[in-house]
């Protein structure tokens, strides 16, 4: 065979890899899901370091999550698998942007400075379009308690920075809001993006009886055929203190420990309690919303932080909602303790087939190396199509 054939040859099948990238990139779509960033603390080990502060450990995190479009994906058989990762189109933040302002603690609004200073300026990723990765955000609790108070002391004693933070960004108002401004109970940080035949729902720290209401409008403007996928701070079974104190006057005590992160009060007593169970009348509310609307598909939060691909069955055992639970850079239960463990999750979306893979990315395996890669770990994929 003559040179210029070989050379003809190896012209055809370059094109038509490049035929089958282009049309694997146009299909899929790439999001990176990390939380509970809390800036204003530190981690006490991190490579080598002690009393590491929030905002280097978060850097360290975003250099290792811009080499990620040139990792090849596990031959897991998920979505893109055995593929350059490639573009990334959205980065998800589940919220505690700020941690809670109980001295020695920074003021939110030095906390956000340092989240914008990081997620804003040091991200060099870009989606399939080439512009620059979208940030999508939802709120904490501790940005929430932040800026409504709490039952200990706080310096100061209430600073919404971080709240208007993001809602500014995430929603645009035609006017801009202030910290003097903001109102939580009527500023919720609600809002829905539609990707690739999917509806996604970001909302405020967890659905009750109230999210619901924006929750079923929400959902009318799309198809019961339409996958449906929320992103939220607390797990699906919410923490008992984070509703609101049943017992007029309503206010968050040290004894009652109840946070008033909600506008729902707590139904099973006079106080918050740890107890399995202790949300299982206000759990009931939401499996009931979850059984109206079974295009809904998945879950993801942050909150209490590891990575976990489980499936929520409710008080009741009668619901199944595929679950994704997210690792924290400073507060993981695990990785607080073994920075080895630290990690984000890659999502990659394929909207032809409506598989979704969500991938554990191990981003400090070897706190030692200042090159080290990326590792992937556990991997989860699951079918989003509504029959």
């Amino acid at each position: 065979m003559s040179r210029n054939r070989i050379a003809s040859l190896w012209i055809i099948v370059a094109a038509l890899n490049l035929m089958v990238q282009s049309g694997y990139a146009q299909e899929t779509v790439n999001m990176i899901f990390t939380s509970d960033a809390h800036f204003g603390i530190t981690r006490p080990k991190f490579r080598g370091d002690s009393n590491v502060m929030s905002y280097r450990v978060n850097d360290a995190m975003i250099r290792q999550m811009n080499t990620l479009p040139e990792m090849t994906l596990p031959a897991d058989g998920g979505v893109g698998a055995n593929r350059k990762a490639g573009a990334i189109d959205y980065l998800i933040e589940g919220g505690d942007i700020a941690n809670r302002m109980e001295p020695p603690v920074q003021s939110a609004a030095a906390s956000w400075t340092q989240f914008e200073q990081e997620y804003m300026h040091r991200i060099d990723l870009k989606g399939h379009d080439g512009r620059p990765t979208k940030l999508l955000i939802v709120p904490g609790n501790h940005d929430i308690s932040n800026a409504i108070g709490y039952a200990r002391v706080m310096k100061p004693a209430t600073d919404p920075s971080s709240m208007v933070g993001i809602y500014n960004l995430m929603l645009k108002p035609s006017k801009t809001l202030t910290s003097g401004d903001y109102d939580y109970h009527k500023d919720k940080i609600n809002y829905s993006r539609n990707i690739k035949g999917v509806h996604f729902m970001f909302i405020t720290l967890w659905a009750d009886s109230a999210e619901r209401i924006w929750m079923e409008k929400d959902m009318g403007t799309v198809s019961s055929k339409t996958p449906v996928i929320i992103v939220t701070h607390d797990q699906p079974e919410c923490e008992s203190k984070h509703f609101t104190n049943p017992l007029p006057p309503y206010n968050m005590t040290l004894e009652n420990h109840f946070e008033n992160l909600t506008e729902e009060h707590y139904k099973e007593g006079a106080v918050a309690s740890k107890d399995d169970g202790a949300t299982a009348i206000e759990q009931r509310g939401f499996v009931k919303f979850l059984k109206a609307h079974p295009n809904i598909k998945a879950y993801f939060h942050g909150n209490s932080n590891w990575n976990q691909f489980y499936v929520y069955h409710g008080p009741d055992n009668d619901v199944n909602l595929n679950t994704f639970r997210v690792d924290s850079p400073m507060k993981g239960k695990y990785s607080a303790k073994d920075e080895t463990q630290l990690s984000f999750q890659l999502i990659s979306l394929d909207a032809k087939t409506q598989n979704l893979t969500v991938r554990e990315c191990l981003w400090n395996t070897n706190p030692s190396d200042p090159n080290q890669k990326i590792v992937f770990g556990k991997s989860s994929t699951i079918a989003l199509r509504v029959n």
